[in-house]
Order: C-alpha cells, then structure tokens, then sequence
C-alpha cells in the first residue's frame, strides 16, 4: 500500500518528459514500473478546438501517443516496464463515434499498445450488439468483474481480472462498472446484470491475492471519485475493501490535484487517481519494487499539449 509521502505530484512540461530519478538506475533484485492511465476519452481523436477556451489546442490522440512512445522508449532504456490502462467511457462525444461507432477509437487504442480497459456506461451507447460489433477492433482487453452478461450476446466476451507479469512482478487488475439501471437506457445492456461493486472487490482481491499471487493490486473503476450521497464510489469503495493498491478512476470527469490515500480496513491505504477527460491528461505511477515488495512510487499528471505534437 501507499502513503502520501510516497507520492510527489507533478505537472510536467508536455516534452521532453524524464523519468523519475528513482527509475535510473535498477539492480537485478530490483524491478521498476511505470503505470499509466486515461479514463472518460468520449471519443476525442483530434485536439480541442482553438476557440479560447481552457481546453484550446489541447489532447489528441496522435499526440498522447507520441507521449506513450516516448516514455516507452526511455522507460526500456532504464530497465522499467509499462502498463497502459483505460477506465472506461471511450465512446461518444464526437462525431467520429457517431459515424464509426467506436471503431477508430479501438483501433488508435491498440495501436498506442493499451493493455487493458474496463466499460463505462457510454461504451453501451451503441446497444450489446454495437459492443460486439467493435470488439474485433479492439487488440486489448476489456476487464469487467461486476457485469453478468450470462445472457446476453457479450456472454464469455470479457474476464473479470487479469495477471500482467512485468518483469519479476505479478500485478492483478480487475475492473468495476457503475451500474447502468437509470443511466443508461434498458434496451442499451437488456439482460445484463449489475453486481454489488464491494462484494465483487473484495471476492476479486481474494482471488488475486490468494490464488493468483500477485504483488500489486489495481482496481480499474467507472464508479466515480465521490458522491455526497449513499451510492458507491471510489472512495467507499477503497474505505471498505482491504487489498487494493491502487485504483484508477472515471465517470465523474475528476482531475485530482494528486492521487487521493484513502485508509481501509485493517489499516489498508488505497490510493485513488482520476484525471479528468478527454485525453487531456496522461495519469502516471513510477513505483519500484524490491523482492516483489512495492518500495518507493511517484505520481506525475502529464499535460498532452500542442508541445508533443
């Protein structure tokens, strides 16, 4: 688990970008990782408008992957690995999803490598069918443990969690969808069926950390940073679960000012980042581990600007 002072928040300068000085220099007991993130894209290819608004010139797709290689390239020059990761509402917002239906947007997403995705509520924009449809696109995978799509046609299409190996460390990451009764419309996701996100976290954390071993646990959330009401968000969620590393957030469109610790059970510390929308940002974790143990992170939030581009 975390804790605040392991973190130093960064607005880093669009290019070049460094890495941290903790990732220089690794010895063979050692192993570095550098997660990155992007949740609620809604479909935003090219960069905003230049229409003198806050977001002017800003994002873009081709420019965030000028971003993903270059810290590719620098990470393999330190003997760091990568882990890509998507929370969920790629779809809708321009009219590239309503002429292509999601198509492009896979397609650029496993071009810049993205390992996995889990599903927001726009990504259902298009009905089950739409999402099957898109889905050969797609050259990552999609992980969502609290949707049961049994019967329905998305039946077997997706898995709860998975292990990435990134040198000699095991990290699991599981996803968690919001649920879509009152948000989405009924014949969007038909027979699917919403699952209590706290009772799946836990059973998803159990699993990775009993059966599967793992050393690091990352939750990929569409639940939302924070509600000021009953219904389950991130916060909650890490408040009432045991085990989580780190969770990666969407829905709610936040651009922390740093990631968030939140204490658990048991004296767990969760930490909880989000970074806004539209690939206007690139969330970014160094964190090094020794002895498959988590010893040192740092957290940036990379501007994509017209500086990469």
């Amino acid at each position: 688990m975390f804790s605040r002072r392991h973190f130093l928040h960064t607005t880093a300068a669009a290019a070049p970008l460094l890495l941290a000085p903790s990732l220089l220099l690794a010895s063979p007991r050692e192993q570095k990782l550098i997660v990155l993130h992007t949740n609620d894209m809604h479909s935003r290819l090219d960069p905003f408008p230049q229409d003198g608004l806050p977001t002017a010139g800003r994002g873009g797709m081709a420019r965030r992957a000028a971003l993903i290689r270059q810290i590719r390239a620098e990470a393999k020059a330190a003997n760091a690995e990568v882990l890509l990761l998507d929370c969920g509402d790629i779809w809708q917002g321009t009219p590239y999803f309503n002429f292509y239906g999601g198509e492009l947007e896979y397609k650029l997403m496993t071009q810049m490598g993205y390992d996995a995705a889990t599903l927001g509520n726009h990504d259902f924009d298009n009905g089950l069918e739409g999402l099957v449809k898109q889905l050969p696109h797609a050259g990552f995978e999609f992980l969502i443990a609290n949707y049961d799509f049994a019967p329905t046609p998305l039946a077997g299409r997706f898995r709860p969690r998975r292990v990435f190996r990134k040198g000699g460390v095991r990290v699991g990451v599981f996803g968690l969808g919001i649920e879509l009764a009152g948000l989405v419309p009924d014949a969007k996701f038909g027979a699917t069926r919403y699952l209590d996100p706290v009772a799946t976290a836990r059973e998803q954390v159990r699993a990775l950390r009993e059966d599967e071993k793992v050393d690091f646990v990352i939750c990929l959330s569409h639940l939302g940073y924070s509600y000021d009401t009953p219904k389950i968000d991130d916060r909650k969620l890490a408040a009432q679960v045991k085990g989580i590393d780190l969770i990666l957030g969407g829905h709610t469109h936040t651009m922390l000012d740093a990631p968030q610790p939140v204490s658990g059970p048991d004296g767990w510390t969760t930490t909880i980042n989000q970074v806004g929308w539209a690939g206007l940002s690139l969330g970014r974790f160094d964190i090094e581990f020794r002895r498959g143990k988590h010893v040192t992170a740092s957290a940036m939030v990379v501007p994509v600007s017209p500086a990469v581009g």
